[in-house]
């Protein structure tokens, strides 16, 4: 039980991570790219909750909690779940293929935005480095 609740603090430090790093790209380079956090348009059973902002947080930390849980313990058959490198390519690999779901949407950013989708993949990279950091020196 203990494992469980560190996992979820470890999601929930790392989605402050995650949207700090996205917010500060979109400060240094007007990437909109962060919007996907939040966004729950292409969700046809959350859509109708999106225009209230408490629910893409809500969305997003709990995003990050559920991916942050379920990827340890998926890991353990394997013997990698103190390894630091598969949660950094899972998060970055996964990251960079979900970008394209911003194609269901109209909010920006666009699914070709190029320069977007590397800084949500890398985002997600970084991500990934702070669950795999956390859970190495934590858990």
């Amino acid at each position: 039980m203990i494992i469980f609740i560190k996992l979820i603090l470890i999601g929930i430090i790392a989605g402050v991570i995650l949207a700090g790093i996205m917010k500060a790209v979109r400060l240094m380079t007007g990437s909109r790219a962060d919007i996907l956090l939040y966004n729950m348009d292409y969700m046809p059973f959350l859509k109708k909750w999106s225009d209230y902002w408490i629910t893409g947080i809500l969305f997003h930390y709990a995003t990050c909690i559920a991916s942050a849980v379920i990827l340890f313990y998926l890991l353990i058959p394997f013997g990698w779940e103190m390894a630091v490198w598969p949660y950094i390519l899972v998060f970055a690999a996964g990251g960079g293929i979900l970008y394209f779901l911003s194609a269901l949407t109209e909010t920006p950013p666009a699914w070709n935005d190029a320069s977007a989708w590397f800084y949500w993949t890398f985002g997600h990279g970084v991500f990934g480095l702070a669950i795999g950091l956390l859970v190495r020196f934590w858990i």
